[in-house]
């Protein structure tokens, strides 16, 4: 190794600083250099992670999840109970089309859908622009310009599936880590525009488990040690999780994270005691403009329905200035920094619906709906990377293709343990959530495993669906004009950075 390995990380940009949490240079277990310049273990020891582009830090606590009000929906699948969540980053406002389009450009050039091997990797991840048409009203200007106008570039996406936005949320990781690495000296300079094409580009987890075949192994663009000037005869290296380069993956949020993040009760404490309780995500106020009740009051916070026929007020007048959805931060944050926690667009959350939650389940990070799968090794002993040869795609309930590893990625496949349950075949098709066969005319419920928990009210909803407690539910293929999402990151390390907080 050399001193411009350890230079390297310590400038490295992204997720790392400068600051010192560890300035010993010698192990405490073997008493062994650290970081010699002569070689041996190499560590990144002035890692501290820096809040991700876009995302406000939210720091974890303990607080009341579930409902503070009545039911008056009468659906009883939100009975509070006291959870803890950790620490995270959350997207401080929803994804907008311009965000999104950047994704689906980025697609359009690695898989241009000219190429018939790669025209439904694009087609897949198109929004359903037609979630606007109504068969008793006119929305068709909607349908053609919402997604890609400018006029609407800064407005919160529709029409993404909750598949949809977890493969943007993969995008945005492998997008991120690359700039990163980039940077380091560790990935060739601008290939990433240049030069990225097919399953010749760049994957997070590609890199992590067989470096060698990243940018299908062109050595030219994957550099090995910093800048590629390692010395002769010295091992080269290629970068790993010690060097405190990589980002946490991007994701959509737990829901109780998002319920967390969205009452956001940090400002509303007494030393080590919250006072008293949020309906809506806004600051508490005296002040009559301010009430935290329904009504025309609120509109100022948000982008809801009014009433049957009001979605925006009178000419002249406007209650919310919005009458469909309205470009993200055009209202007040709450008290984390978060835009459009409630009103706007409602939004997916990770977990599958289950009206029975209660305080049986977990009580740290708490989440319904874990799958896990393990990378796919070959006949040969190594991970197995898809190409396009090999990419997969698979059949949604809409008749859709989705694929299910892009090309360049690990090829992945569900741990065995539980797999049938999250599985159906045809020897066992049974949904195991609705304990029901799953033909539509013997289905003794309207949710299955693949129904996703939607949280927080929108520009089509009533004021009692802003109240963050509230839940429904969506199939995980399907798209609505009303449903978007932001993403989170899992803090690593400290809970949070040292501060003066007042009582």
């Amino acid at each position: 190794m050399t001193l411009q390995l350890i230079a390297g990380l310590i400038a490295s940009v992204g997720f790392t600083s400068c600051s010192n949490t560890n300035n010993g240079l010698t192990s405490s277990a073997t008493g062994w250099k650290i970081n010699d310049k002569k070689g041996g273990f190499q560590y990144n020891s002035n890692f501290s992670q820096q809040t991700p582009q876009g995302m406000v830090s939210i720091e974890g606590g303990t607080f009341t999840m579930g409902r503070i009000q009545d039911d008056i929906m009468a659906d009883w699948n939100n009975n509070p109970k006291q959870q803890y969540v950790q620490s995270f980053y959350m997207d401080e406002a929803e994804a907008t089309n311009l965000m999104y389009n950047e994704y689906l450009y980025w697609l359009k050039s690695v898989f241009p859908p000219s190429n018939e091997i790669y025209a439904e990797i694009y087609r897949s991840a198109l929004p359903d622009s037609t979630v606007w048409r109504s068969s008793a009203g006119y929305n068709e200007t909607l349908i053609s310009s919402y997604l890609r106008h400018p006029a609407y570039a800064n407005y919160p996406v529709v029409g993404v599936t909750w598949l949809q936005a977890n493969d943007y949320a993969k995008w945005r990781t492998d997008r991120v880590n690359e700039l990163t690495l980039e940077r380091a000296g560790y990935l060739k300079k601008d290939a990433k525009i240049l030069e990225a094409y097919g399953d010749a580009h760049f994957s997070t987890e590609t890199y992590l488990t067989n470096p060698e075949a990243v940018y299908g192994g062109n050595s030219d663009i994957v550099r090995r040690g910093v800048k590629g000037k390692a010395k002769e005869g010295e091992k080269n290296i290629y970068a790993t999780l010690e060097y405190g380069l990589f980002t946490a993956e991007f994701r959509l949020p737990t829901e109780a994270e998002w319920e967390y993040a969205a009452i956001g009760m940090v400002s509303d404490r007494e030393y080590n005691n919250y006072k008293g309780r949020k309906i809506y995500p806004w600051e508490k106020s005296n002040k009559k403009s301010n009430k935290n009740r329904a009504g025309s009051s609120m509109t100022q916070f948000a982008n809801f329905k009014q009433g049957r026929g009001d979605y925006g007020g009178i000419a002249g007048w406007s209650t919310d200035n919005a009458d469909i959805t309205n470009a993200v931060k055009s209202y007040p944050p709450n008290n984390f920094g978060l835009y459009d926690m409630a009103g706007n667009v409602a939004e997916w959350v990770a977990d599958v619906y289950d009206p029975n939650i209660d305080n049986v389940s977990d009580d740290f990070n708490f989440f319904k709906g874990n799958v896990y799968y393990k990378n796919q090794i070959g006949s040969d002993g190594r991970t197995q990377i898809v190409t396009d040869q090999s990419v997969a795609f698979d059949t949604l309930s809409t008749g859709k293709l989705r694929v299910r590893n892009l090309p360049g990625q690990v090829a992945q496949v569900m741990y065995d343990n539980g797999a049938e349950k999250q599985q159906a075949t045809e020897e066992n098709e049974t949904d195991f959530m609705a304990a029901a066969p799953k033909k539509e005319d013997k289905r003794a419920t309207l949710f299955d495993s693949k129904s996703r928990v939607i949280k927080g009210g929108s520009w089509k909803d009533r004021a009692y669906w802003l109240d963050p407690a509230t839940r429904r539910f969506y199939p995980e293929d399907q798209a609505t004009d009303y449903i978007g999402f932001r993403l989170v990151m899992t803090k690593v390390g400290q809970k949070e950075a040292k501060r003066k907080t007042k009582n």
